[in-house]
Parts: C-alpha cells; sequence; structure tokens
C-alpha cells in the first residue's frame, strides 16, 4: 500500500482524507500492525485508483527499498485560540 501511496505522490494524510478514513489507521495498516475489513480496502483502492488486488501484490524482490519519508507531519492551520 505504501509503495502505491508514494508512486502516486500522496501524503498518508490526503489517502485518509480521501479513502474516508483516519490518518493514524493508514500508518498502522502501513506498519502492519492493522487488519482491514474488505470495506476500508475498498475505500483505499478507489482512493489510490487501483484495483483491491494490487493491494495484495507484493513488491518485487528487486524492487529498490523506498527511502525514509521527510519525518514530521505538516503544521497545523492556526486557530482562533492560536492568536
Amino acid at each position: 500500500m505504501r509503495r502505491l501511496r508514494i508512486a502516486r505522490g500522496i501524503s498518508q494524510g490526503r489517502l485518509a482524507e480521501i479513502a474516508g478514513i483516519d490518518r493514524t489507521y493508514v500508518s498502522r495498516l502501513e506498519r502492519k500492525i492493522e487488519n482491514p475489513s474488505i470495506g476500508i480496502l475498498d475505500k483505499i483502492s478507489l482512493a489510490l485508483d487501483v484495483p483491491i488486488a494490487d493491494l495484495f501484490v507484493p513488491p518485487d524482490e528487486d524492487a529498490a527499498k523506498l527511502p525514509p519519508l521527510k519525518a514530521g507531519r505538516p503544521p497545523k492551520a492556526n486557530s482562533a485560540s492560536d492568536t
């Protein structure tokens, strides 16, 4: 899932937003901490514009490891209480 997301230039937050799920859930899925339901897999596949089956394709053994992503999250927008 992470490879598909990164190949499309989508952040975890944006994927979560498009799929209608929580960003931390996306993170837990990518780290193999959670087991998604078929409904969640459907939402993710639609958000990534791939067939559900593509989420089950293991990466090629020869594929380069993905580089670490930039650490941290984007800053939150200032709220009225922050000013």
